[in-house]
């Protein structure tokens, strides 16, 4: 019987090695760029969700008024230019011939539509905007944006917002986004119809996603890729997604595990790319609930109390982390944004020291020297090793008598989830698309009012800090709106709502027939990339 078993079992392995790693659709004539990474677009509606990997999905078929380089410079797309024309006005003037994918023109009134859509309490692109009073179709080619007070940065917020098509969108009843807290379905979840460089071939949730050149699109003159097609593979497995990167079954891979990195460089045909990502990766805690919801102590919450907070701050070991976890691919961090975001201070960016004792006699002087029980929720196929770190600070943790409960899932989970404010405990990863600090102060830290605070998950509300935010979108003068963006990251960091652990790292491992620039927001644009 042992001797059957162990010959089952070895013709289930050699039947296992010589099936294909991922299932290969029918692929078109021409290049096809096949790729994947964990974890698949949360939706195809382009104002639904701001998530990193859906915002790729969305940037392959959609475009916004303003676009970005490869080095991320704000760059002309559907507008060809943009100027303050007062105080509480821009102007952008938009690209005429621009097509639809289904042949439709691209006007000022699907300018306005889009922008208002992605106003809609639905979107999760409300904050962006949230300053935009109105939006107003001038003539055919201008379009004017007012916004309640001055807005400096409003043309690097607009540039993340997808213009859609009225008409289609009407004609396929999603005028408003869809509520994917909800699990709403909506036409536009599995559809598009952008401007975009490539067409929506075939979309199946959590199996491949097609996508294919589109041969009309305005930008190939400047971008002329040489990509027909685009298969888009999520393979959750981290050993299944390298190994179809070697055996040649992909042609990139977003997110190689950290420990394959080494080995995918040193193999045959293959290159890896890194750079530091626009991200960083920390810890929330919900310190405004009367009591914890997923906490074990009664009547009161133990989160309220800064001491509890600074002693879980040096309770955490970051550096161990970063080294033994990540294997050096981590930048450990003290405040939650990264280098390459305006505001940022390195100066700022200093962790409170790792300190075992310190942590204790914070834990015993708040009345919890014997600690309590929290649920950590965490995501497992969103960031670098993600359940990796919540397990490292599940450990670390328990050294000063907090025992924590790790809910780790897939994104698909975690992050409704959050945006329910069902959880007290959580891990997130926040990339900053416009650059500018207050992009993180207005998701993270604002008090809620249906634009603002809408990732803010910590019932934290500070006036004095909401002020200070509504200011940086006001003050016209660099050396005040400086000062203000210094000011507020001093509060939050000393108010430690959020414990801070470390800015991201990307390794994007790829063919060496595959030719395509690394960019610092984890966001590949194919159309800069060309096959040999």
């Amino acid at each position: 019987m042992a001797k059957f078993r162990i010959k089952a079992a070895l013709l289930a392995g050699a039947l296992t090695l010589a099936l294909p790693l991922i299932a290969a659709p029918a692929l078109a004539q021409g290049k096809v760029l096949r790729w994947a990474s964990q974890g698949d677009y949360l939706t195809m509606d382009p104002h639904s969700q701001n998530e990193g990997l859906t915002r790729t999905g969305s940037f392959q078929t959609y475009e916004g008024l303003v676009g970005y380089s490869a080095d991320l410079k704000f760059v002309p797309a559907l507008a060809t230019s943009w100027k303050a024309v007062n105080d509480t006005t821009w102007e952008f003037k938009l690209r005429q011939g621009v097509k639809f994918h289904d042949g439709s023109d691209f006007t000022a009134d699907d300018v306005v539509f889009s922008v208002k859509r992605a106003q809609h309490p639905n979107s999760d692109f409300k904050t962006y905007i949230a300053s935009v009073k109105d939006v107003k179709k001038i003539d055919a080619q201008t379009v004017h944006v007012e916004t309640n007070g001055a807005n400096p940065i409003l043309p690097n917020q607009i540039a993340n917002i997808f213009m859609m098509s009225k008409a289609w969108a009407e004609k396929n009843n999603v005028v408003n986004p869809q509520s994917y807290k909800d699990k709403e379905e909506t036409f536009a979840v599995r559809n598009t119809n952008g401007t975009g460089p490539f067409v929506l071939k075939t979309r199946e949730q959590d199996v491949r996603t097609v996508v294919a050149k589109n041969p009309t699109w305005w930008g190939l003159k400047d971008n002329p890729h040489n990509i027909d097609e685009i298969v888009y593979t999520p393979v959750t497995t981290p050993a299944t997604r390298v190994a179809a990167l070697l055996s040649g079954q992909l042609d990139f891979v977003l997110d190689v595990p950290v420990q394959d990195v080494e080995r995918v460089k040193r193999s045959a045909g293959l290159q890896v790319k890194k750079t530091n990502e626009i991200r960083t990766i920390f810890l929330g805690l919900d310190v405004g609930s009367p009591e914890l919801k997923y906490g074990d102590v009664k009547g009161k919450n133990p989160f309220a109390d800064k001491r509890v907070r600074q002693a879980m701050y040096h309770a955490i070991d970051m550096n161990a982390i970063a080294q033994k976890v990540m294997r050096g691919d981590a930048v450990v961090a003290g405040m939650i944004t990264s280098p390459g975001v305006h505001g940022y201070e390195k100066a700022l960016d200093k962790r409170l020291p790792y300190d075992l004792n310190k942590a204790k006699a914070l834990m015993k002087d708040a009345g919890y020297a014997n600690g309590f029980g929290i649920k950590l929720d965490c995501s497992n196929d969103r960031y670098v090793n993600d359940e990796g770190i919540c397990q490292a600070v599940v450990g670390m943790l328990a050294q000063i008598g907090i025992k924590v409960d790790l809910a780790a899932q897939s994104k698909t989970l975690h992050f409704p989830k959050l945006q329910k404010k069902d959880t007290s405990f959580y891990l997130v990863g926040w990339g900053v698309p416009t650059f500018d600090s207050h992009y993180v102060f207005s998701y993270m830290a604002q008090t809620p009012d249906g634009k603002n605070g809408s990732w803010n998950f910590t019932n934290y509300s500070n006036p004095k800090l909401d002020g200070m935010i509504n200011g940086m979108l006001s003050e016209l003068d660099p050396a005040k709106r400086d000062k203000l963006i210094h000011d507020a990251w001093t509060i939050l960091n000393d108010e430690i709502i959020y414990l801070p652990l470390h800015h991201q790292v990307l390794n994007w491992a790829m063919s060496e027939k595959l030719d395509m620039p690394i960019i610092a927001d984890n966001v590949p644009r194919f159309h800069f990339a060309k096959m040999k």
